[in-house]
C-alpha cells in the first residue's frame, strides 16, 4: 500500500498528464541475456497505475534498448523524453533506477532542471521524488553522482585489465591488412600471397620514390590495386582489391605493426560537446606500450624509422623552414638543400623561362614575406647547379659503381615485382571463374531463375579473367620491349657514374636523389662572385667560387674591341661594307648574330661614333650640289669628271651617293674631251685617273 507521504506528492495536475516509462539496456547482449532486468523495467507500469494513472496514460519509451547511457548522443528515446517533459506532457517520469535514465551528470541535471520547471515527478524502484522540493532534488543529485561514479569504476576496472594485457603485448586488437591471428591468438602474416606481394611492393615503391604521392602515382600508372577488407555490412571481413589512395599509403607507413612491433595508445579519443568522438595521433613518447619484434613483419624497425624520417622531411618541405622534401621533377638540382649565407634561412626555388625552358633561381624570401620587406637574396641557380654537378663528377669516382648498380637493381626489381602482382590478379580471376563455373553446374536445372543468375555470374567472372589476362600480356610485352632496348645501356652505365649523370635520358629527379645521398646542405653567399659552401653527409666540407653571370643587357653588349674595329673600318667603308668585313672575319654581334647595316648604324648611334658623312666632310669632301657651285659647272659635268678621274670622290652610302674633293685647279673642257677620246679608243687611263682610287682600298681586320 502506497504511503500517505507518497500519495501527497501526486496531484490532480500530475494525473491529467501522461506517465512516461523509460526502458533501457546498455548493450544488445544484455537485451538478449538479461531479460529479467528488462521485465522489471516494463513492470513499473503497475506502479504508475497504483499511483492513479490509467494504463492507457502510460507511455513506454524503449527505443534506446541496446544503447549506453554514458551520453545523450544517439539516444533518440531519451531526447524524446526530455522534449515531452519540457512541453508539459509528462506528469511523472518512471525508471528502474537513475542509471537507466542517464549515467552522465550533465544529462541527468538537465532532466532534473526541466522536471522542476514543468513540475514533473520522478519515480524509481526506491521511491517517488518531487524535484521542486529541496530534499528530493538533493537526493536525486546524489543518485546521479553515484551513477556516474559507478560508470567510472566499471570503466576503470575494464581499462585496468586491458592495459595489463597491452603492456604484455597480449591484447587482441583489430589487425591491419596483411596480418591475421592464428588458432592460438598469435599474429602471423596473411597466408594470401597476393596480399603479401602488394604490401611488399608498396614498401619497395616508397623506398624507390621517397614520396607517398609518387607511390600512389606508380601504382596507378602500372594498373596495380591494393587489398582491403570490408569493415561493415553483410560482407564484413571480405577481401577486396581497390585502387591505392594517398591516405592508405600513409596509414601503412606510419603503422609499426608492419615492422613487427606491438603498440597501444597511438590514438587518443576525445568526445566533444555534441557527443561525437574525435581521434588524435599521439607522439611516440605518449604511447602506452611499444614492443619491437613482437611478431613477424614486412620490414625491419630500421627501415620503418627511415620511412618516418622521409615522411617528416616531406612535411618540412611545406613548413616555414622549407627543409628538404622529396625530389621533384623541376631542373633545380639543389631543391631543398640551399641555405642563405646572410641570414641562415632555407632558400626556396623560383623559376623563370629562358628560351622556352625553365631556369631556377634560389631565393631567400621568408623573412621578407613576413615583414613585408625586400627579399634577403636571390641568386641564379643554373651556374651553381652546373658547378655542383662538375664537383660530383670529379669527387664521386669511388662511389660510382655502387650508385649505378643500385639504380640497375632498382629498375630490374621494379619490373619483376609488378609482373608478380599482375600474375596474382590473373590467378585470382581464374579461381573466381572456376568457382562460378562449379556453382553453375551444381544448381538444379529445373530452378531456372537461380541458374540464370549463376550463369550471369559465371559470364562476369570470365570477362574479368579475360580483361586481367589481356592487361597482363600487354604490360608484360611492354616491359619486355623496354628491357631489350635498354639492357645494353643499363649495363654500360652500371660502371660509369659520369655517363649516368650526363645521360640526357636520366630524369632530373634521379640526379637530385643522387645529390641527396652525398650532400647534406649547400650555403650560398653572393659578393663579387657566388661563394658555394658544400657540406657532405660525412661532415666533410668544401668551397667553390662561381662567377656571377652578367645581366642580359651587359651580356648582349658589343665588346669594346669590336667597337674599336668598327670605328676604324668606318674610315674606309659604308655601314654595309663594315658589316661585310666583320662577317668575313668571323666576328658576330652581342646577340651572336651576323652583322648588317642596321646593326652598324645602331652601334654608331649608341657609342656616338662619327658617321661616314662627318668623316668625309672632315677630310674636305663636299656634296654634289656644293661641288657644282664651287666649280661653276652642272651636276652632269661633275659626275663626268669624276668618272674620267679628273676629280676625286668617295661613296657615302649604299645608294652610291658620292662626296667630292674640289681640286686646286678647275679641269679644262679640252682635257676632259681628250680623256674621253682616249677612253673611247680603248687606251687605259693612268693609275692617277683610275676610278677605283675613289673606292675604298679594302682594309684588313
Amino acid at each position: 500500500m502506497i504511503g500517505e507521504h507518497v500519495a501527497e506528492k501526486v496531484t490532480t495536475r500530475h494525473l491529467q498528464r501522461c506517465a512516461y516509462l523509460y526502458v533501457r539496456q546498455s548493450t544488445l547482449r544484455q537485451v538478449l541475456e538479461n531479460t529479467t532486468s528488462t521485465e522489471r523495467q516494463y513492470g513499473l507500469r503497475q506502479r504508475a497505475v497504483a499511483l492513479g494513472w490509467g494504463i492507457d496514460q502510460v507511455v513506454v519509451i524503449d527505443e534506446d534498448l541496446g544503447r549506453s547511457g554514458a551520453s545523450a548522443e544517439g539516444r533518440e528515446g531519451f531526447q524524446r523524453l526530455v522534449a515531452d517533459v519540457g512541453m508539459g506532457k509528462a506528469g511523472i517520469v518512471i525508471g528502474l533506477e537513475v542509471s537507466r535514465l542517464a549515467r552522465n551528470n550533465a544529462d541527468w541535471h538537465r532532466l532534473l532542471e526541466i522536471c522542476t520547471l514543468s513540475e514533473t515527478l520522478i519515480l524509481d524502484e526506491d521511491g517517488l521524488y518531487d524535484p521542486c522540493t529541496f530534499n528530493d532534488r538533493l537526493l536525486l543529485g546524489l543518485k546521479g553522482q553515484m551513477s556516474e561514479a559507478e560508470l567510472h569504476l566499471l570503466r576503470a576496472r575494464l581499462r585496468g585489465g586491458l592495459l595489463t594485457k597491452a603492456r604484455r603485448g597480449e591484447l587482441i586488437v583489430p589487425l591491419p591488412i596483411g596480418f591475421v591471428y592464428d588458432a592460438c591468438g598469435r599474429v602471423m602474416l596473411d597466408p594470401d600471397q597476393g596480399v603479401r606481394d602488394a604490401l611488399s611492393h608498396l614498401f619497395a615503391a616508397f623506398e624507390r620514390t621517397g614520396s607517398a604521392r609518387a607511390t600512389v602515382r606508380y601504382f596507378n600508372t602500372e594498373g596495380l590495386t591494393f587489398p582491403s577488407r570490408v569493415q561493415t555490412g553483410p560482407n564484413k571481413g571480405t577481401l577486396v582489391y581497390l585502387a591505392l589512395r594517398h591516405h592508405r599509403v600513409l596509414q601503412v607507413l606510419h603503422n609499426p605493426r608492419y615492422a613487427g612491433a606491438f603498440s597501444y595508445g597511438r590514438r587518443r579519443q576525445r568526445r566533444d560537446v555534441d557527443g561525437r568522438i574525435h581521434q588524435s595521433i599521439q607522439p611516440r613518447e605518449a604511447w602506452i606500450t611499444l614492443i619491437p619484434n613482437a611478431h613477424p613483419g614486412y620490414i625491419n624497425w630500421e627501415r620503418y624509422e627511415r620511412n618516418l624520417t622521409i615522411l617528416a622531411e616531406s612535411a618540412q618541405a611545406h613548413g616555414t623552414d622549407r627543409r628538404i622534401g622529396p625530389a621533384r621533377e623541376g631542373p633545380a638540382l639543389l631543391q631543398g638543400l640551399v641555405i642563405c649565407g646572410r641570414c641562415g634561412t632555407r632558400m626556396t626555388v623560383r623559376y623563370h623561362t629562358r628560351q622556352g625552358k625553365p631556369v631556377p633561381d634560389y631565393v631567400c624570401q621568408r623573412i621578407g614575406i613576413e615583414d613585408a620587406t625586400a627579399i634577403c637574396a636571390q641568386l641564379p641557380g643554373q651556374d651553381v647547379d652546373t658547378a655542383i654537378g662538375d664537383l660530383l663528377l670529379n669527387m664521386v669516382t669511388p662511389l660510382a659503381l655502387d650508385v649505378s648498380l643500385a639504380v640497375q637493381a632498382e629498375l630490374e626489381g621494379r619490373a619483376g615485382e609488378a609482373d608478380a602482382l599482375r600474375r596474382g590478379y590473373v590467378e585470382r580471376a581464374r579461381i573466381a571463374a572456376e568457382q562460378a563455373r562449379h556453382r553453375y553446374f551444381a544448381v538444379d536445372p529445373e530452378n531456372r531463375l537461380v541458374a540464370a543468375n549463376l550463369e550471369a555470374d559465371w559470364n562476369d567472372a570470365l570477362r574479368s579473367l579475360s580483361a586481367a589476362q589481356e592487361d597482363y600480356e600487354r604490360r608484360s610485352a611492354r616491359d619486355a620491349s623496354l628491357g631489350a632496348q635498354d639492357k645494353a645501356r643499363i649495363l654500360a652505365l652500371a660502371s660509369n657514374f659520369q655517363a649516368l649523370w650526363l645521360d640526357t635520358r636520366t630524369p632530373q629527379q634521379e640526379r637530385k636523389r643522387m645529390v641527396r645521398l652525398l650532400i647534406e646542405d649547400v650555403t650560398l653567399l653572393r659578393d663579387h662572385n657566388i661563394t658555394v659552401q658544400i657540406r657532405f653527409k660525412g661532415g666533410q666540407t668544401t668551397s667553390l667560387e662561381v662567377p656571377v653571370a652578367l645581366p642580359a643587357s651587359q651580356a648582349r653588349c658589343t665588346p669594346a674591341s669590336v667597337i674599336a674595329e668598327i670605328d676604324r673600318l668606318l674610315e674606309h667603308y659604308t655601314d654595309a661594307g663594315v658589316a661585310a668585313e666583320l662577317n668575313s672575319a668571323g666576328i658576330v654581334s652581342g646577340t651572336k648574330k651576323p652583322f648588317n647595316a642596321l646593326i652598324i648604324s645602331r652601334i654608331r648611334t649608341k657609342y656616338q661614333l662619327a658617321s661616314r658623312q662627318d668623316r668625309l666632310a672632315s677630310r674636305g669632301l663636299v656634296s654634289l650640289e656644293e661641288a657644282t657651285t664651287r666649280l661653276g659647272v652642272c651636276t652632269k659635268t661633275v659626275k663626268q669628271w669624276h668618272r674620267e678621274g679628273l676629280i676625286e670622290g668617295e661613296v657615302l652610302d649604299e645608294r652610291n651617293i658620292c662626296l667630292y674633293r674640289i681640286p686646286d685647279h678647275t679641269p679644262s673642257k679640252q682635257k676632259g674631251r681628250r680623256l674621253s677620246d682616249r677612253a673611247r679608243q680603248g687606251v687605259a687611263l693612268s693609275p692617277s685617273h683610275d676610278r677605283t682610287r675613289n673606292k675604298p682600298d679594302g682594309g684588313q681586320l
